[in-house]
């Protein structure tokens, strides 16, 4: 049992960067993966990058080149540096994470990039 908490949304320019964080309530050193899901109004909810407990990371296509995403094993925290943000960017963004037979979720944070 975990709880995340996503913080850093918001609203900026196209062309704007932000980061955003997922503060989990205990160590997620032992999950397989935690990674960062979007979700837009009437579109599936979609992986956008994910870290697995090795540090090996995988970006959607949409992304790769402008997001990093990163864990502070210490902190207990995953990170999404997202640059060069496009309006299709905007989504509630949702951290994920995983391990062997549990699948847990936070409440969103709103990334809204403006034209």
């Amino acid at each position: 049992q975990v709880q995340l908490v996503e913080s850093g949304g918001g609203l900026v320019q196209a062309g704007g960067s932000l980061r955003l964080s997922c503060a989990a309530s205990r160590s997620i050193f032992n999950f397989n993966a935690m990674g960062w899901y979007r979700q837009a109004p009437g579109k599936q909810r979609e992986l956008v990058a994910r870290i697995t407990r090795g540090f090996t990371t995988t970006y959607a296509d949409s992304v790769k080149g402008r997001s990093t995403i990163s864990r502070d094993n210490a902190k207990n925290t995953v990170f999404l540096q997202m640059n060069s943000l496009k309006p299709e960017d905007t989504a509630v963004y949702y951290c994920n994470a995983k391990d062997g037979q549990a699948d847990y979720w936070g409440q969103g944070t709103q990334v809204t990039v403006s034209s």
